[in-house]
């Protein structure tokens, strides 16, 4: 289920958002990014759509993807 971003407190989406990037195993590179850039690029790619929240009933989790790559079911 997609959770449309404009439904979420700025300090929830910022939290969701900083769990993302603080995964292990995520990659950017060989450049060293600080997580404020961080951050502020992977909100600005929730807003224009690029990328979707979604959560997951089956394992109850949120995550961010690539709008281009969520199927519905």
């Amino acid at each position: 289920m997609i959770i449309p971003v404009e439904s979420l407190t700025s300090e929830v989406l910022e939290a969701i958002i900083k769990e993302f990037v603080l995964r292990e195993g995520t990659d950017y590179g060989c450049e060293d990014i600080e997580m404020i850039e961080k951050i502020a690029d992977v909100k600005a790619q929730l807003k224009q759509g690029s990328a979707i929240l979604v959560y997951s009933e089956l394992y109850e989790t949120v995550n961010i993807i690539p709008a281009d790559q969520y199927q519905q079911e």
